[in-house]
């Protein structure tokens, strides 16, 4: 039997996979030198055994001889690692939310840097993709242009459709690609569409450029989960998610800041094109900072997936000429893309039931950002859409410090709970608390007089605070209930099915309006929440993937 510990870059064990062959009885410790504790507590967690001291000091006397050489020592059954036999090779390795020390500082800089660059990169998307509603007030002032309210409505119309459906295809069709590649690639995409948008003349121009980049923003959330659920174990993830998810008020905020700016004062080209540059700028930057997972850097993944040993790759010891050399294999085949999205999406009734559940909650959300204003004006008698934007400006300053909270919370529901109840289920329950308080938001907010435009700002902040956090943690549950092949397909499922619902705040809405009135439109709003309710109750005791795994494995 041999075992092989590999040092990590910086030379140091806490991360280090500890790998049994078979049919081998040497020790191989390579060049570093560690202390006999480390050892211990690396020995006995995987294999249950302890490093004899004699051993221990032979292999600190031998390192001190030759630091630069591999230090291997033959010992004999009573001095040796007392491995247990076995036919096949097997492999164990110490996942880093597993470490006695907590995560080590180098891993820590590495991850805040991946971090910092999809929040960044997924605003991007998000400016990108607002450019349009902020250049086309200048388009239709332009009189080359001869455009009007209308012909604006006709390309915005198309964008929904061919996002909802990118994300889609992006989420499935992008599990065989690097994540990295794919959302610097799209985000470079998108600002080259926005660069061709404003050379455009024509109303066929601007309409087939507008939907080339619906298709090519679907690349970006699913990217970002991806890469999200490789670098976060399962007890912080929600707390960075909804931190990753403020890249939605962050693009929201920028757009009219940087885009409606440079409209107003180079022109309704420059709407476009100053977001593009920025789209090339920061794609540059995702490929210098972000990786697709901690494995692709050296180190170890963040937390056990499957069969008690650590995600896609695995490695072995192959015996050479004399020495022992390592070689990356795969343990399994895998799977084809449609056969994974069948049998871990389509067929799964929990995420039909998530997937139904972001429906109706983006038809409230969709019916929020689209109609507050209208409803101001025509109801409660504000007097013009600069008052009434003012009023509701704080449903994104809300939907940030929820989507904060929501995170954090539902990471202390499930380090509470621990593994006795499901990790899903936990979030889960802070999004039906959530929605409750959508509710009840909507309520308050048609009951606030005109009078009162404070108040209403303040009804308006409740709603985006707990409209957001449903938002996000819907995505995050979707993403753990999976294995993590299929994220991608997951959150483009998801993706999809939520952009449908939007699609229904608009056209459907607006005949509401007209032809039954305002309480009708409320109605329907919470006609939705009691919907995403009824769907979420059977879903509160839910476990993630990696619990069910784990449970199989005992």
């Amino acid at each position: 039997m041999r075992l092989i510990i590999t040092p990590n870059k910086a030379g140091i064990i806490n991360r280090n996979a500890l790998v049994s062959v078979p049919s081998l009885d040497k020790i191989n410790l390579g060049s570093l030198t560690t202390s006999r504790q480390m050892c211990d507590i690396y020995a006995f967690k995987t294999h249950g055994i302890k490093y004899p001291k004699s051993t221990h000091q032979r292999h600190r006397r031998s390192s001190r001889r030759d630091s630069n050489s591999t230090t291997t020592a033959m010992a004999s059954s009573s001095a040796a690692f007392p491995l247990p036999s076995s036919s096949s090779t097997t492999t164990a390795v110490v996942p880093l939310n597993e470490l006695p020390g907590g995560y080590p500082k180098d891993f820590i800089i590495r991850r805040l840097g991946v971090f910092v660059g999809i929040v960044f990169g997924y605003a991007m998307f998000y400016l990108t993709r607002l450019s349009l509603t902020y250049a086309a007030p200048v388009m239709v002032a332009d009189p080359t242009l001869g455009l009007d309210i209308t012909q604006i409505g006709a390309m915005t119309s198309i964008f929904p459709i061919a996002y909802g459906m990118s994300k889609f295809l992006s989420g499935v069709l992008g599990a065989r690609t690097s994540p990295t590649i794919l959302l610097a690639g799209g985000l470079m995409a998108t600002a080259l569409m926005n660069a061709a948008f404003g050379f455009g003349t024509s109303l066929a121009w601007f309409c087939f450029f507008w939907g080339l980049n619906g298709m090519l923003q679907g690349l970006g959330g699913p990217s970002c989960a991806r890469i999200l659920t490789s670098w976060f174990a399962t007890k912080e993830r929600g707390t960075y998610w909804g931190m990753w998810n403020i890249a939605h008020n962050l693009g929201g905020f920028a757009a009219p800041v940087f885009a409606g700016s440079m409209a107003k004062m180079y022109g309704w080209q420059w709407g476009m094109w100053a977001p593009a540059v920025a789209g090339f700028i920061m794609g540059g930057f995702i490929l210098l900072t972000v990786r697709d997972s901690p494995e692709s850097v050296g180190y170890a993944p963040v937390e056990r997936v499957e069969n008690g040993a650590l995600a896609e790759k695995k490695k072995r010891i192959v015996e050479g000429e004399g020495e022992g050399e390592e070689v990356a294999a795969t343990t399994e085949t895998k799977p084809s893309l449609i056969k994974m999205l069948v049998d871990n999406v389509l067929t799964n009734p929990f995420i039909w039931g998530m997937a139904l559940t972001y429906f109706f909650i983006y038809i409230v959300r969709q019916g929020v950002t689209s109609w507050f204003v209208f409803y101001l004006i025509k109801v409660k008698g504000v007097a013009d859409a600069g008052s009434a934007a003012l009023r509701v400006s704080g449903l994104e300053l809300g939907g940030l410090f929820g989507s904060l909270i929501a995170g954090r919370l539902s990471d202390a529901m499930i380090a509470r709970a621990g593994n006795r109840k499901g990790h899903v289920g936990q979030r889960v329950r802070v999004v039906f608390c959530y929605t409750i308080g959508v509710a009840f938001s909507l309520l308050a907010f048609a009951a606030t007089p005109a009078s009162m435009g404070w108040l209403q700002w303040v009804t308006v902040f409740m709603i985006g605070f707990f409209l957001y956090g449903p938002q996000m943690l819907i995505g995050l549950c979707g993403a753990e209930l999976v294995g993590p092949a299929s994220v991608g397909a997951s959150e483009g499922f998801l993706g999809w099915v939520a952009y449908l619902g939007a699609a229904n705040a608009g056209i459907p809405l607006s005949i509401i309006v007209r032809d039954w009135g305002w309480g009708w439109y409320f109605a329907t709003l919470l006609f939705s929440c009691a919907m995403a309710l009824l769907l979420l109750a059977p879903m509160v005791k839910l476990k993630s993937h990696v619990q069910r795994v784990g449970e199989k494995m005992e």
